[in-house]
């Protein structure tokens, strides 16, 4: 918990949408952007996934860290297209680490406790931390884009970038729990999420949910847009991390819920962000709020199922093939930005919503079987 408070607190993260914009790039160029680290993060997904589960998921996370330090090193001395450009592939190289590892050390942490069942409510407990940290990286931010510009907001968020990876070197690290021969469970694994079915459904469902929270990366927009002075942008979006954060909170109690209440969920997500896009600005906001936190609760559960699934000596790899999913869906939002703004986006939520009943029920049909 202590690691993901700090890797929140990078400060520039609330506002690099608007330091894009700042420096002259149009909303195109910013979606190209956003596009292009999605794109990073698709190649390098599997292959982070693999190097965590054959070297170290910590060693992993200890590099993620320096790697978004560097990219945001890039931003800070070169502003402007290219530079913007190369401080994302590096920093997409870094999430990429991120995204099969963490998941993989909780859970194979948990595993030899003997407390699997106990993933969903720590995933999103971890998830909501991820986003109550942006109150005070909010507050944060007001106050250095106010006394320093966008330069001092990069520069503080190399060095918190830097903090996290010194923190990741203390984290236990325990072996998988399954296969002696990793080579050989690595290999078994990733074949068997491609020809099982309900892993294979549950890896698309996670792919497409996980997608949909490129959205995120657009709220700072979506409050100037309705009028909020740059240097309020940070504290005015804060209603809908907290919306987010109660919602992935309350995860594990709405994974006691039957399978087809968490399409039903995303479907009413996806309504209450269709009133978010034509609304006013105080309606529009809170609509926008309760459609996330609904949104998060239906990830986090579906997160958690994957990783039931999972055979441990490839957890990272295997969360590695969802996560490539996810920047594939990603891609989608930004495309459907660029057509339609936030309206576009709420109806591609609303495709999404079959699959992830189906995957979802898939999973309960397995487990009856059993």
């Amino acid at each position: 918990m202590a690691w993901t408070a700090l890797s929140g607190l990078a400060p520039v993260y609330p506002l690099y949408a608007l330091l894009f914009l700042d420096t002259g790039l149009s909303a195109a160029q910013v979606s190209g952007l956003f596009a292009l680290w999605s794109v990073t993060g698709l190649l390098a997904e599997v292959p982070t996934g693999v190097l965590a589960d054959r070297w170290s998921r910590r060693g992993a996370l200890v590099l993620a860290g320096v790697l978004e330090a560097a990219g945001f090193v890039v931003w800070t001395v070169a502003p402007g297209l290219p530079g913007f450009a190369a401080g994302f592939v590096v920093w997409g190289v870094g999430g990429a680490l991120v995204s099969g590892a963490a998941e993989a050390l909780v859970y194979e942490g948990l595993a030899a406790a003997g407390a699997e069942d106990a993933f969903v409510r720590v995933q999103g407990a971890t998830t909501a931390t991820e986003l109550l940290v942006q109150v005070p990286t909010a507050l944060l931010a007001g106050a250095l884009v106010e006394a320093g510009g966008h330069v001092l907001v990069g520069w503080v968020s190399v060095g918190v970038c830097l903090a996290a990876a010194a923190l990741a070197t203390r984290f236990p690290e325990t072996a998988p729990t399954e296969g002696d021969d990793g080579e050989r469970s690595l290999r078994s694994a990733v074949g068997e999420a491609l020809r099982r079915p309900s892993l294979r459904l549950a890896v698309v469902a996670v792919a497409l949910l996980g997608g949909l929270d490129a959205l995120e990366e657009y709220f700072p927009v979506m409050a100037r847009d309705h009028g909020v002075p740059t240097e309020l942008v940070p504290t005015a979006v804060l209603v809908v991390a907290l919306a987010g954060a109660a919602g992935a909170a309350l995860a594990d109690r709405l994974a006691r819920l039957p399978s087809r209440a968490l399409p039903a969920l995303l479907t009413v997500s996806a309504g209450l962000l269709a009133v978010g896009a034509l609304a006013g600005t105080a309606v529009a906001l809170a609509a926008v709020a309760l459609s996330y936190g609904l949104y998060l609760a239906v990830l986090v559960v579906g997160e958690a199922r994957l990783q039931e699934q999972v055979p441990g000596a490839a957890r990272a790899t295997v969360t590695s093939v969802a996560g490539l999913g996810i920047e594939l869906a990603s891609l989608l939002v930004f495309g459907a930005w660029a057509l339609g703004s936030a309206l576009a986006v709420a109806v591609l939520f609303l495709a999404v919503v079959p699959v992830v009943a189906l995957g979802l029920s898939s999973r309960a049909r397995s487990q009856a079987q059993r």
